[in-house]
């Protein structure tokens, strides 16, 4: 008797932006440069960055202004990217081209299932998950990307005395958040001075935290420290 096949529940739309010519320009030209194959294989990251040094996640770019500020403030780190949405990366790797940075990587893929099987135990130094789609619609709650799988994921993937550092700007989403991580044992939250103590910490406004003061609304920036 078959099985039956169950649907997986993702925290994304693949929305059907439009990609720029540019942007199809910088895909077929500059990924080989900037882009990562995963395919379910375990990364070497020093490799891929061709040195040691401290390693930032970034799950949801976005258009990767962000991203880019990050790195080129500091250089001493490596960053890995990953979205799924093609004009996101385009974006970046157009910005890559421009600032001749060498410490970025791109990966396109499902950042749950990255995280999941892409990644050797401590091996990040951070993770970043700034304005993840809040689905604030009850029925919508099981897509939220923070759920105690993930967090258990990030835990493993994270050295002893990373952080995990999230960003919202829906109160309700940021409620579930630190009840959700709060509750593996691996992470304990950091106070807000963090920031000041730890230049890993410190993060440039995103387009959709500007659309939050727009809106009104209360920007949260949520660290816990792995244990």
């Amino acid at each position: 008797m078959n099985q039956p096949q169950h649907r997986k529940v993702r925290s994304f739309v693949r929305r059907p932006g439009r990609t720029t010519a540019a942007q199809k320009r910088a895909l077929e030209t500059l990924w080989p440069r900037y882009g990562v194959q995963a395919g379910g294989r375990v990364l070497d990251l020093d490799g891929l960055f061709g040195r040691v040094a401290p390693v930032v996640l970034e799950i949801g770019f976005g258009n990767g202004e962000a991203l880019l500020t990050a790195a080129a403030n500091k250089p001493q780190c490596n960053y890995l990217g990953v979205e799924v949405h093609e004009p996101g990366i385009g974006h970046l790797l157009l910005l890559l081209e421009r600032a001749r940075l060498d410490n970025v990587r791109i990966v396109a893929a499902d950042a749950v299932e990255f995280l999941d099987h892409c990644l050797e135990p401590a091996s990040l130094d951070v993770v970043n998950l700034f304005f993840p789609d809040p689905w604030p619609k009850k029925r919508h709650h099981k897509r939220r990307i923070v759920q105690p799988k993930f967090v258990a994921d990030v835990a493993r993937a994270l050295k002893p005395g990373g952080v995990l550092h999230v960003a919202t700007d829906w109160q309700h989403y940021a409620e579930h958040i630190i009840q959700t991580v709060s509750a593996n044992p691996e992470f304990t939250r950091r106070p807000a001075t963090a920031r000041a103590e730890d230049v890993r910490l410190e993060r440039p406004p995103t387009k959709f935290e500007r659309r939050g003061h727009r809106l009104g609304h209360e920007i949260q920036d949520l660290r816990f420290l792995r244990r």
